[in-house]
């Protein structure tokens, strides 16, 4: 009499060192609090360390270049308290000011309502789908990781469309469906924090970054494309081993396809989404056309009025985001036409409210952030332990190099009970951009830096 020979459970299978790393790794984030409530309790600490530190009057003195004057001055800075008659007039008369002017929120908002659209009205989707119908199929891996790339432009476009988009690709080439999923996954996930365009992310990496530059230096900013270039060689690296990885490793383990399961195969598009992605690539070359008069003559109203340049401190640089959210509307409301998505104004306009609807948690940690970030610098807290640990490392004589590798590898830890870029960031930028500038170390390359730690863990 023959026995069915019963597959071993989950619970049966050998534990090993990586599994158990894996499992602990695993219930520590399960066990973090939400983003909001983690910047709530850090407002708390940050609340009774300044008030140690003014009892213990803690002060550093430092040399700063005068924001006024631009000639270098001998500053002494003191640990301020929150619970003092002074920080509780602040803690209670800032809290509408911090969020206003905290950069970030306006830059998602403006940013979102064209990119927004372009996903709701499908744009994004059918522009995804129309680039995998047409790629060789020697290049499709690339392809597929490429789109992920891109589609983090859109917030959650790569997850809901190409991740089960690049499974019904391979298959439909005989290629294993889960090498799909995979490639796909990895392009937008391990790509994240980096592009070949400029995204709503960037504005707000970049703001966060300058409030911590301005802790010890109020005249110095970075742009929207302080790491633009960095993205570029980034996206490129990802890009090829993401391909090796897939093709590689990956398959090669998965074997041959021989399942007979169900797998979406429709990833073809309409006629009607055909001539909506031509409305929007004829109204995406008159934004640029439109773009290049204000931009390229001599004299342009979007050039320096001064110096006549157009990158660095021109109108241009600072309309970035104002322009990404026309680019994107422009397209997204011919495309809306074109593919009949968009019927009417009202459809169009419900369309962005749906998007901007869907930012509510969002703004809830900004106002929390902005909250963090007021107090934390009101308390004189990071310039004090940003001199120190800068005299630390000083007199420890370690190079630049090795230290942007240890805060590379804070950042790579952190991402598994924090995965989320931007709160990490909100975290790491006060202590760590202050510091390094102290050690002579460009505050755009300390950002460039904590987007390679953000990058391996998301996958």
């Amino acid at each position: 009499m023959s026995q069915d020979v019963q597959a071993p459970q989950p619970e049966q299978l050998p534990r090993n060192a990586m599994r158990g790393l894996l499992d602990a790794v695993e219930r520590l984030g399960n066990r973090m609090p939400h983003p909001a409530v983690l910047f709530l309790l850090l407002i708390g600490l940050i609340v009774v360390v300044a008030q140690v530190g003014a009892w213990l009057e803690l002060s550093v003195t430092y040399e700063r270049v005068n924001p006024r004057t631009y000639e270098i001055e001998s500053t002494t800075t003191t640990a301020r308290s929150l619970l003092s008659a002074e920080g509780i007039r602040f803690i209670c008369t800032s809290v509408v000011p911090n969020f206003v002017n905290f950069g970030p929120v306006g830059i998602i908002f403006v940013a979102m309502i064209g990119v927004g659209l372009a996903e709701r009205c499908g744009l994004i989707g059918a522009a995804i789908r129309l680039l995998v119908v047409v790629t060789p199929k020697q290049f499709m891996t690339a392809i597929v990781v490429t789109l992920g790339l891109l589609s983090s432009i859109a917030s959650d476009a790569g997850y809901l469309v190409l991740i089960p988009l690049g499974a019904a690709a391979f298959y439909s080439l005989g290629r294993h469906p889960l090498a799909g999923l995979a490639a796909a996954f990895a392009g937008v996930a391990a790509a994240f924090g980096v592009n070949f365009m400029v995204k709503p992310i960037d504005g707000i990496l970049a703001e966060m970054t300058n409030n911590a530059i301005h802790i010890v230096d109020p005249g110095r900013s970075i742009e929207l494309t302080a790491n633009f270039y960095f993205g570029i060689a980034s996206s490129f690296l990802l890009i090829a081993v993401c391909t090796v990885v897939t093709e590689w490793l990956v398959e090669p383990r998965l074997g041959k396809y021989t399942g007979t399961g169900p797998v979406e195969e429709k990833h073809g598009i309409s006629a009607e989404e055909v001539r909506g992605l031509t409305c929007a690539l004829v109204a995406f070359i008159g934004f640029l056309g439109l773009l290049a008069l204000v931009t390229l003559p001599a004299g342009a109203a979007l050039r320096n009025p001064e110096t006549g340049a157009l990158l660095g401190n021109s109108p241009f640089m600072e309309s970035l985001v104002f322009l990404i959210m026309l680019a994107f509307l422009a397209s997204g409301i011919a495309y809306g036409i074109g593919a009949r998505t968009i019927p009417s104004m009202d459809a169009g306009i419900k369309q962005i409210t749906e998007t901007l609807c869907g930012l509510g948690g969002l703004l809830f940690l900004f106002f929390v952030i902005s909250q963090f970030v007021a107090y934390f610098n009101y308390s004189n807290l990071g310039t004090i332990l940003a001199v120190h640990l800068a005299d630390v490392l000083k007199q420890a004589d370690l190079n630049s190099v090795t230290l942007l590798l240890a805060f590379i590898l804070i950042g790579f830890v952190l991402c598994f009970p924090l995965p989320n870029i931007l709160p990490k960031w909100a975290i790491l930028a006060p202590v760590f951009v202050p510091l390094f500038m102290k050690l002579g170390v460009e505050p755009e390359i300390v950002l460039a830096a904590y987007r390679v730690s953000d990058s391996p863990p998301n996958v």
